[in-house]
């Protein structure tokens, strides 16, 4: 399996909390502010995203994070999207290096995340350009695993080598293809997202940049 290479400082999670269910993709969210922290970091109520990751040797800036809630009274994650100086926010869904890190703050069985995303796909693209992701979407989601609070995605592409699906660090799969990107991503970022506010947060529309 190709492993993509990246540089980072490591994270400190958060403090586990029980939760008997919170569903990973809800209808009703609403985005909670960010802060900004020393050594440029942003703090995102209590998870702590780096400025900047190297993959594959080229530099990627943080461009914007924010937290989901479910009903506007439980965080269910924190999320933070990195991309190339020179990638305007708008332009996050095109063949450019990307990264996306999300830290959990509930338990998510590892079943759930397929099915979230399956849910929002279909609704985001036709039935012909879901027949030519499915082995590739069934690919990936066979490979997520369940989550503790505290516990982080990342969603790493580059073009040529595709798609990464890392869990605190540790690889558990790599997506070829520029549309498996572009469709995964657009979860987050399309037109059509789960959530509106959060994709503009990430964009970098409305984010506190940390100062250094």
């Amino acid at each position: 399996m190709t492993r993509l290479r990246t540089d980072a400082p490591s994270m400190p999670g958060t403090t586990p909390r029980p939760l008997a269910a919170v569903p990973l993709l809800g209808a009703v969210l609403a985005v909670a502010p960010l802060g900004a922290s020393a050594g440029g970091e942003v703090d995102v109520q209590g998870t702590r995203f780096a400025a900047r990751h190297e993959v594959q040797g080229q530099a990627l800036d943080l461009r914007g994070a924010g937290v989901l809630r479910w009903r506007a009274l439980v965080c269910a994650y924190a999320a933070a999207l990195y991309l190339p100086v020179e990638t305007s926010g708008g332009d996050a869904l095109a063949d450019v290096p990307k990264r996306l890190e999300i830290e959990y703050f509930w338990p998510i069985d590892a079943e759930d995340f397929g099915r979230a995303a399956d849910a929002l796909l279909a609704g985001q693209l036709s039935s012909a350009e879901l027949r030519a992701l499915r082995d590739r979407l069934d690919d990936l989601h066979a490979r997520f695993e369940s989550v503790e609070p505290g516990d982080r995605y990342a969603l790493t592409y580059v073009p040529g080598v595709g798609t990464e699906l890392a869990k605190n660090g540790r690889p558990l799969a790599v997506i070829t293809g520029s549309d498996f990107a572009e469709a995964y991503f657009g979860i987050w970022l399309g037109d059509e997202p789960l959530d509106i506010r959060l994709r503009d947060r990430l964009r970098g529309g409305t984010t506190q940049r940390a100062r250094n």
